[in-house]
């Protein structure tokens, strides 16, 4: 399996283990700072950013190690990936300490400036990755069921992370070079109003950061599910079976993107994740039956295919010069 390689992209690496240390340090700061900025405790957001930060850059760490050529421009789209990542964390650390908002924050012409600066970091971590995923796309893995799952997850984590471009998009009473904050989070309702525990997410309205962080992740989750497949194939025999597992990645991977779509259709509503409506509701229904279907005609066509191996191997005429 591809998975046990471990020339990691060194940056990517070394920014993750940075990264584990400040999710720790904004733990301590969760802990003893009591201060509230936006509806949320102030270390909230560089903890959240920080623990995210680790499991994205350690994966595309991960992928980078996997690509037979094109190593040097690899490293190159990693360490870019790395380095804005590092200017972003900076920044909104920074603010934290300074008591104000990292995010949409056009208070001071300083404030504005940290922001733009991390808009721009923002895009170039984006390119970053659309360079990987272009490089993934090419490359010619030999296990078609991990090349699919990098390349799926590669993929919807660029869409995911496209939709912060969505956040930084006046809300209504906003103003460009007026309003003192431009862009929000929630949709149909203000930030900072009644959340979910841990993630902040609005219980009332809309939260792009939903469908944000949930394609962002699909860089771990189906990459993660493959492993899973393979680590049952012992135990279900038909799990050994390349062919299958590849199905069911695909599968996987639709269904990942089928729900992604789902929730960004949610939010853009002003709907909230734990109140959805009859036509959510009805589409999540759609999408459960479609992904019960296609996992049976993955396993269908894969017993089906090992049953016609069997019959060919038992019926194939023995050879006089075996027998001889």
């Amino acid at each position: 399996m591809v998975f046990l390689r471990t020339s990691w992209h060194r940056p990517l690496v070394v920014f993750a283990a940075a990264m584990a240390l400040t999710a720790a340090g904004s733990a301590v700061g969760l802990l003893v700072d009591d201060r509230v900025l936006a509806g949320a405790p102030i270390w909230a957001k560089p903890f959240k950013f920080a623990v995210s930060f680790v499991a994205y850059c350690l994966s595309l760490a991960w992928m980078l190690s996997l690509l037979p050529d094109r190593r040097r421009v690899g490293w190159w789209a990693g360490t870019v990936v790395a380095l804005a990542s590092l200017v972003e964390m900076v920044i909104i650390t920074g603010q934290v300490v300074r008591g104000k908002r990292s995010h949409f924050n056009h208070e001071t012409p300083f404030d504005e400036a940290l922001f733009n600066a991390m808009a721009v970091t923002v895009v170039v971590l984006w390119a970053g990755t659309l360079v990987v995923a272009v490089l993934l796309l090419r490359a010619r893995i030999a296990d078609r069921a991990s090349a699919w799952a990098m390349r799926s997850g590669v993929l919807l984590a660029l869409a995911g992370a496209a939709v912060g471009f969505l956040m930084t998009q006046p809300a209504p009473g906003q103003r460009r070079g007026v309003s003192k904050v431009v862009g929000a989070h929630s949709v149909g309702v203000p930030d900072g109003g009644p959340s979910m525990p841990l993630t902040g997410w609005s219980t009332t309205g809309g939260d792009l950061r939903i469908p944000h962080f949930f394609g962002m992740h699909a860089l771990q989750l189906l990459p993660l599910l493959l492993m899973l497949l393979t680590v049952l194939a012992p135990r279900f025999a038909y799990l050994a079976d390349e062919r299958i597992r590849l199905r069911l990645v695909l599968v996987a991977s639709a269904a990942y993107a089928a729900v992604f779509a789902l929730v960004l259709w949610q939010a853009l509503r002003g709907q909230s994740l734990i109140r959805p409506d009859g036509a959510t509701l009805g589409a999540a229904g759609l999408i459960l039956v479609a992904v019960a279907l296609g996992v049976y005609g993955a396993l269908r066509t894969g017993r089906m295919s090992r049953a016609h191996g069997a019959t060919d191997a038992t019926s194939a005429p023995v050879s006089k010069d075996l027998v001889s």
